[in-house]
C-alpha cells in the first residue's frame, strides 16, 4: 500500500498502536485474576478499539474508495502495520500487562492532549474525545501500579521484573522521523519529543509512590512506527486476521 500523504503513515501510526493493545488486552477476557479486573481490561480493549476505528476510518477517506477502516485492519501484512513495540509485546502475567498499560497510557494521555489542539480538525476531533477515556486508562493502571509495587514483597518484586525488561521499547515513544517533524512543523502532529519530559516525570513519580525503582538500562528499542517488528506481532495478526483471510470481503 502506497502512501503519498504524510497523514496517511501518522494516522496508521496512531490508530496501529491502539488496534494492537486493544487485541492484547481482550485476550484477558475471563482469565484475569479477579472480576472485576477482567471487567476493566475488557472496557478498556473496548476503547482502545473505538480509537482505532475512528482513526483508521479517516485515514481511509484519504487513501481512497477502495479502502476501508476493515481492510487496513485485517488486510495489511506485519511490515504494513506502524503500531509501537512496546503493544505488541505479549501479555505475559498480569504485571506484564499493567506494566505494558501504565507506560502507553501515560504517553497516550499526554498525546491526545496535545493532538486535540492539531490543526486538522478530524484528528483534533477524535484527539479530544480519546482524551477523556486516556484519563480513566491512566487512572486504572496507576493505581494498580502504586497498590502492587507498594504491596508485598512478591507482588513488588513481579512488577518490577515488569518494568525493567519493558523499558527498553519506551525509547520509540519519543523517537521523532522526517515523517512526524513535517507534520508537526505544520501543526498538525505531535513532535513526540516535546512529551518524554513530562512522561518522565509522570511515570517517576508514580514509581515513587509505588517504592519502585526507575531501571537503570537505557531505552533503545526502535522500529515498529517504520514496520520493523519483533516477533510476536506476526501471532497477532494471524489471530486477528483469520476469518477475513479466511473468507475475503465476507459479510455476516
Amino acid at each position: 500500500m502506497t502512501q503519498r500523504d504524510p497523514r496517511i503513515t501518522y494516522l496508521l501510526r496512531q490508530g496501529d498502536t491502539p488496534l494492537i493493545l486493544a487485541q492484547r488486552l481482550c485476550a484477558w477476557c475471563g482469565h484475569a485474576p479477579e472480576l472485576e479486573i477482567d471487567l476493566a481490561l475488557a472496557n478498556i480493549g473496548l476503547d482502545l478499539l473505538g480509537q482505532a476505528r475512528n482513526i483508521l476510518g479517516y485515514a481511509a477517506t484519504l487513501i481512497g474508495p477502495e479502502c476501508s477502516e476493515d481492510r487496513l485492519a485485517f488486510g495489511r501484512d506485519e511490515r504494513e502495520f506502524h503500531n509501537l513495540l512496546l503493544a505488541e509485546q505479549p501479555n505475559g502475567g498480569f504485571n506484564d500487562t499493567l506494566v505494558r498499560q501504565f507506560l502507553l497510557d501515560a504517553y497516550h494521555l499526554l498525546l491526545q492532549r496535545e493532538l486535540s489542539a492539531s490543526r486538522d480538525p478530524q484528528l483534533a476531533a477524535i484527539a479530544a474525545k480519546s482524551l477523556k477515556e486516556a484519563e480513566y486508562h491512566l487512572r486504572f493502571s496507576q493505581g494498580w501500579m502504586i497498590r502492587l509495587g507498594d504491596g508485598n514483597e512478591t507482588s513488588h518484586q513481579k512488577i518490577q521484573q515488569s518494568l525493567d525488561a519493558l523499558w527498553r521499547f519506551t525509547a520509540e515513544l519519543f523517537h521523532a522521523d522526517d515523517t512526524e517533524l513535517e507534520l508537526a512543523d505544520q501543526g498538525i502532529a505531535v513532535d513526540p519529543r516535546r512529551l518524554q519530559a513530562p512522561w518522565q516525570e509522570l511515570v517517576s513519580d508514580t514509581l515513587r509512590q509505588a517504592t519502585l525503582t526507575l531501571p537503570e538500562q537505557p531505552a533503545y528499542r526502535l522500529g515498529g512506527k517504520q514496520g520493523q517488528h519483533s516477533e510476536h506481532l506476526g501471532f497477532i495478526l494471524a489471530e486477528m486476521q483469520f476469518l477475513q483471510r479466511a473468507y475475503p470481503n465476507c459479510n455476516w
